[in-house]
C-alpha cells in the first residue's frame, strides 16, 4: 500500500509570522461558531491502480495525479477551515485484472475503512470492485480512466447511483475513431475494411463493438472482431490470423501496453501488417520501446479528454510536472487529479451541511452532494488554481451553488454518473506521442 499523507513544512520565523497573518485571516472565513483550532472532519480516500499488469506504465501517473488533487484540496481547506479534509490518500495495485483489484478494494472498505475510491483504470477493473464491493458497502467509486458504455448502464448501479467517472464514455471514441479511419477528419487518411482485436474485458469489447458500429454506419466493412485474454499472453498469432482474414487494410487495437507490445511486434514480423490504429490504452512508451519508434512514426489513435488548452489542464499540467518530475502526462493522470478534487469538494459540502465527524461522511453523503459540486450552475472552480479552489470552498461553506472545471474538462455528471469531454487525436513522432487534434463533444456526432 502506497500511503500519501498530509504534508508537514519548517518554517522560518519570517515565514511563520506570515502563517500567522494567514490563520486570523482564514479565522475571519470560517462558518458561525468555528474556530482557528476547530480542525474539519477529514476521511480517508482510496485509490486502486495499475501498478503491475498489463496496465503497469500508468500506475504511477494516475496515484501522483490524485495525489496532487488532495494536496490541492487540502492547502485550500487549511486556508479556509483550518485543517485538511483528506486526512490519508491510500493507493492499492489492481494489478490490471479484476481479482487482485476486488482484493485491494476490500482491503481499503473493510480494513481501512475509506468513503470513496478513485479508479480503476481498466474498466474491467471498475466493473468488477463496482459489482463485488463498492456498490455492495455504499463505497463511492470514480474512476479515472474506465470508458466501457457498459458503466453508464451497469444494472447493478441502476439504484444505487455510487459508480462515477472523470472520463468520457467509449461511445464518442468509437464513433471519432470510426470518423478518422474512414476519412472523415484528415483528407489523407481513409480505409474500406478493418478488423478490430481487443482485450476480452468491458472496456475492449465495448470500443470494439462502438468502433465496429459506427465503421460500417459509414460504408466500411469490418471482418472481425477477435478478443484476447487479459492477462498478457507470451503469443498473440491465433487471434492475429483470425484478424487477417480477407486481408483488411487496418487493424483497429483496442487493448493495454503489455498486450499490444506483443502482438503488434508478431502483426509485423510474421503477418507483414502494419496497418494499425490506435487508441488511449495504446498509447505506450512500451509500446514505443517494444516495436520500435520508426516502425510506429506517424501512426495515430484517439484518446479522451486531454485538451491541452484550457485552464484547468494547463494549472495542472505546470503543478503535476513540478511537483513529480514526470516529463509526460498519459491519458487519464488530469482525470485522477479530477477525482480526488471532487471527493474532497463533496465532503467540504458535507461540512456546511453539518457533519461533524468523518465517520458521517460517508460514501451515499459524498454522492448526494458530488454533482452539488460539480455541475453548473455556480461559482466556477478552475481546477489547479489555489485562489479559485479557495475561494470555491469558501462559497461552498457560505451555501452558495459552485460548478467545478476540471483538468480534464467540464465535471458536468449526467444521471448515468457519466461526463462528455473531448476526444484527442494523437500520433506518434520522433519516439513518442503528441495530440495532433482535440474533437470537442458538440462535433462528435451520436453515431
Amino acid at each position: 500500500m502506497t500511503t500519501t499523507p498530509t504534508r508537514g513544512s519548517r518554517r522560518t520565523p519570517a515565514v511563520a509570522s506570515a502563517a500567522l497573518g494567514l490563520c486570523a485571516l482564514g479565522a475571519l472565513l470560517l462558518p458561525l461558531g468555528a474556530s482557528a483550532q476547530d480542525a474539519p472532519p477529514a476521511i480517508k480516500v482510496g485509490q486502486i491502480a495499475p501498478f503491475t499488469g498489463a496496465g503497469a506504465e500508468f500506475g504511477e501517473f494516475y496515484r501522483d495525479g490524485a495525489a496532487l488533487g488532495v494536496e490541492h484540496i487540502n492547502a485550500a481547506t487549511e486556508e479556509v477551515l483550518g485543517g485538511p479534509v483528506i486526512a490519508e490518500h491510500l493507493s492499492e495495485d489492481s494489478n490490471t485484472l479484476p481479482t487482485p483489484a476486488i482484493e485491494a478494494a476490500r482491503q481499503l472498505v473493510e480494513v481501512e475503512g475509506v468513503s470513496a475510491i478513485i479508479g480503476g483504470w481498466s474498466s474491467g477493473v471498475t466493473v468488477a470492485v463496482a459489482t463485488s464491493v463498492t456498490i455492495p458497502s455504499e463505497v463511492l467509486q470514480i474512476s479515472n480512466g474506465s470508458t466501457s458504455p457498459l458503466i453508464s448502464i451497469l444494472p447493478e448501479d441502476r439504484d444505487s447511483d455510487m459508480l462515477f467517472r472523470t472520463t468520457a464514455s467509449d461511445a464518442l471514441q468509437g464513433v471519432v475513431a470510426a470518423q478518422l479511419a474512414r476519412g472523415e477528419i484528415f483528407d489523407d487518411y481513409s480505409f474500406d475494411t478493418a478488423s478490430t482485436i481487443f482485450v476480452n474485458n468491458p472496456y475492449g469489447q465495448g470500443l470494439s463493438n462502438a468502433f465496429s458500429r459506427a465503421f460500417q454506419e459509414r460504408g466500411g466493412t469490418v471482418y472481425a472482431q477477435v478478443p484476447h485474454p487479459e492477462e498478457p499472453q507470451p503469443t498473440y498469432t491465433s487471434q492475429l490470423a483470425q484478424a487477417f482474414q480477407g486481408d483488411p487494410e487496418l487493424l483497429f487495437a483496442s487493448s493495454y501496453p503489455g498486450h499490444s507490445a506483443t502482438f503488434l511486434q508478431e502483426a509485423r514480423d510474421i503477418f507483414d501488417h502494419t496497418g494499425w490504429q490506435f487508441v488511449d490504452g495504446n498509447r505506450s512508451r512500451e509500446v514505443i520501446d517494444a516495436v520500435g519508434a520508426d516502425d510506429l512514426e506517424g501512426m495515430i489513435g484517439t484518446a479522451p479528454g486531454q485538451d491541452p488548452s484550457i485552464p484547468g489542464f494547463k494549472n495542472f499540467s505546470s503543478a503535476f510536472k513540478d511537483a513529480y518530475g514526470h516529463d509526460r502526462i498519459p491519458p487519464f493522470t488530469e482525470s485522477a487529479y479530477d477525482a480526488a478534487m471532487l471527493i474532497g469538494l463533496a465532503a467540504v459540502k458535507a461540512i456546511a451541511d453539518g457533519q461533524e465527524s468523518a465517520d458521517a461522511i460517508t460514501g451515499t453523503v459524498l454522492r448526494d452532494r458530488l454533482r452539488d459540486v460539480a455541475n453548473p450552475p455556480g461559482k466556477e472552480i478552475i481546477a489547479g488554481d489555489a485562489d479559485s479552489i479557495a475561494a470555491g470552498v469558501e462559497a461552498i461553506m457560505d451555501g452558495e451553488d459552485v460548478a467545478y472545471s476540471g483538468a480534464a474538462g467540464p465535471a458536468d455528471f449526467d444521471d448515468n454518473g457519466d461526463v462528455i469531454t473531448p476526444i484527442a487525436i494523437w500520433k506518434y513522432t520522433g519516439g513518442d506521442t503528441e495530440t495532433i487534434q482535440i474533437q470537442a463533444p458538440s462535433d462528435i456526432p451520436a453515431e
